[in-house]
């Protein structure tokens, strides 16, 4: 298949990360090419520091009007059937699994996480579409039972109006179609300000997009260095109708009070400090494996990632040397370079942190069982580490250390260790194994997190309801409840029958 530059999509791609102006198009704003070329930002490669684009660096005139845009296409996109929108949505997952090779390649070259993770990533984000594109279908609104026989009243639901979606850097491409996906199914037009750190991915699924048949306007892309002011003004310019986030709680709280003004629907998926409690009954190996994957995909840089490892006292032992021998045997490199489980970190801020929670668990009597160190000099790979005889005065046991490292704390009471877990303002996804039923069914009522994992240190999915409680955040993404976020519920009440 060829785009409207008649090359191959896998060399129209290819074209745009060498020739960077072509991405200048995708944000949809008329007669500011000129000015968008004057000021640019470079993206990098962060396993080699290799300059991938340099892009237009797009200021409030640029989001202002693309909001324009995406307010004059709302009518219409609305208007279409949701057949029709189902149709589209179908198509640009088709694309995206088409093309999954060049937009993981993409992916990882930006965002350094390993090639197989990437792919896997790419699969779920072109999964959320597909689900959209079903439940397009399936809005539905209802009759009530009116008190006199004169009167019929039932309630309908409506496309919310224009959505500003602020995506994160840590999974580029399946946060793009997790927010925007539900937005389109529900008929809304869409303005999207992609992490500045990661942006190639979303302006190729935006190229995808626009070839598998979105109306002008539906799709808005917003390339800037600085979120800033892109936030500011999707915050406060009234033809926004809802924000929806993905970031630290601390952006979070200053886009509600943004928002607050105009009294705007918000959906905000924030920061987390996931527990994973092993207790005594639990089968280890399966702990083992679970904790791996909870704590060490993309490199710990997930905001369901493990943070905090209880485990009890008589099997403290046994998981503690089962789990340090598989982390230490974690290959870290390149994201492209055959084996690697381990990318780097995003930036050398990054790896500040991750060294400053290390050496506050020292100082503290904390023990290194293994890892502990950057690698190399000059790029931000870090080696998968694990510490022991953690105790909960540690930063580590605080704070999110967004990295490969894994604290270990030693429990002895069953419900103390869960009023610890629950001890802290977030409430995103924890995580515990037990086999004792009447254990597995208390401790998962009690903790209070939108999601848990039990036995399982993975549970994403297109079908299940994401999101948080307390600072974690407000609302679900992915599921049907994913969907109603974007749609206004209206009562309509007839008389006169």
């Amino acid at each position: 298949m060829k785009g409207d530059d008649g090359l191959t999509v896998t060399q129209s791609l290819t074209r745009r990360l060498k020739n960077p102006e072509l991405f200048d198009d995708l944000a949809g704003v008329p007669g500011r090419k000129a000015e968008q070329s004057t000021r640019r930002f470079s993206v990098f490669n962060p396993s080699t520091g290799e300059l991938l684009a340099e892009l237009p660096d797009m200021d409030v005139r640029d989001v202002s009007k693309a909001i324009d845009k995406a307010e004059a296409a709302q009518e219409h996109w609305a208007a279409l059937t949701a057949r029709e929108r189902s149709d589209i949505l179908w198509e640009w997952h088709q694309l995206i699994l088409d093309h999954s090779e060049d937009l993981a390649a993409i992916l990882t070259a930006e965002m350094g996480k390993p090639l197989a993770e990437a792919k896997s990533e790419i699969a779920h984000a072109a999964a959320y579409l597909q689900w959209y594109a079903e439940e397009a279908n399936r809005i539905y609104g209802e009759t009530i039972s009116p008190p006199s026989n004169d009167r019929r009243m039932l309630v309908i639901k409506q496309p919310i109006g224009v959505v500003g979606a602020i995506t994160p850097w840590n999974f580029p491409a399946s946060m793009v179609a997790r927010k925007i996906s539900p937005a389109l199914a529900a008929g809304c037009a869409i303005v999207l300000k992609p992490a500045e750190q990661t942006p190639l991915v979303a302006g190729a699924m935006f190229t995808l997009a626009r070839m598998a048949g979105f109306p002008d306007g539906v799709l808005n892309l917003i390339y800037a260095s600085e979120g800033d002011a892109v936030g500011r003004e999707l915050c406060s310019n009234p033809k926004v109708r809802k924000i929806s986030f993905t970031g630290s709680t601390e952006v979070g709280r200053l886009l509600m009070r943004e928002c607050s003004d105009q009294i705007k629907r918000t959906s905000f998926e924030l920061g987390g400090n996931a527990p994973f409690i092993v207790f005594d009954d639990a089968d280890v190996d399966a702990a083992v494996d679970g904790a791996l994957q909870a704590k060490f995909r993309n490199a710990g840089q997930t905001c369901v990632s493990a943070n905090r490892l209880y485990v009890q006292s008589s099997v403290y032992n046994e998981f503690c040397d089962k789990f340090t021998k598989r982390v230490s045997a974690l290959r870290v490199g390149d994201g492209f370079e055959p084996e690697v489980a381990i990318g780097p970190l995003i930036d050398k801020c990054a790896l500040a942190k991750i060294e400053d929670h290390i050496r506050d668990a020292v100082r503290q009597g904390g023990k290194i069982r293994c890892g502990g160190n950057r690698i190399g000099e000059s790029g931000t790979f870090f080696e998968p580490t694990v510490i022991t005889d953690v105790e909960r005065t540690m930063r580590v046991a605080q704070e999110e250390t967004f990295g490969p490292l894994a604290p270990i704390i030693r429990f002895n009471d069953p419900d103390q260790v869960v009023r610890e877990a629950n001890d802290t303002i977030y409430g995103l996804a924890a995580y515990f194994y037990a086999s004792n039923l009447k254990r597995v069914w208390r401790v998962a009522e009690t903790l209070e997190y939108g999601m848990v994992g039990i036995n399982t240190g993975r549970m994403s999915s297109e079908a299940a309801p994401f999101g948080g409680m307390k600072q974690s955040g407000i609302g679900r993404e992915g599921s049907r409840h994913g969907l109603e976020d974007y749609l206004e519920m209206k009562y309509l009440c007839m008389g006169g029958l």
